[in-house]
């Protein structure tokens, strides 16, 4: 599994994709080998977390993702998240 984080400096991605989640969904659903997608607002800015079976799948996301933020949310295609992208090494849930 890889996993790539997009961290942005301020709520305006995380309030556009919680108001369109469904856009967002069919974007990222079809991303071959996607697993998961999450969506974090924390202090001044947010995180999204998608999940994939494997590299080729979190760049497709990451080409994807940004290409909806230039799209639908136009005033944060300024300012580019800070992306850290890899393996998953450490994997288990409830």
């Amino acid at each position: 599994m890889y996993a790539v984080f997009r961290r942005y400096a301020d709520h305006t991605v995380i309030d556009a994709v919680a108001a369109r989640q469904a856009d967002v969904e069919q974007v990222l659903r079809g991303v071959p080998g996607f697993v998961a997608y999450y969506g974090v607002r924390s202090g001044t800015g947010g995180v999204t977390v998608t999940i994939c079976e494997d590299q080729a799948g979190t760049t497709e996301s990451t080409r994807r993702a940004a290409a909806w933020v230039r799209e639908n949310v136009s005033m944060a295609a300024g300012s580019p998240p800070e992306v850290t992208e890899g393996e998953a090494v450490i994997n288990f849930s409830a």
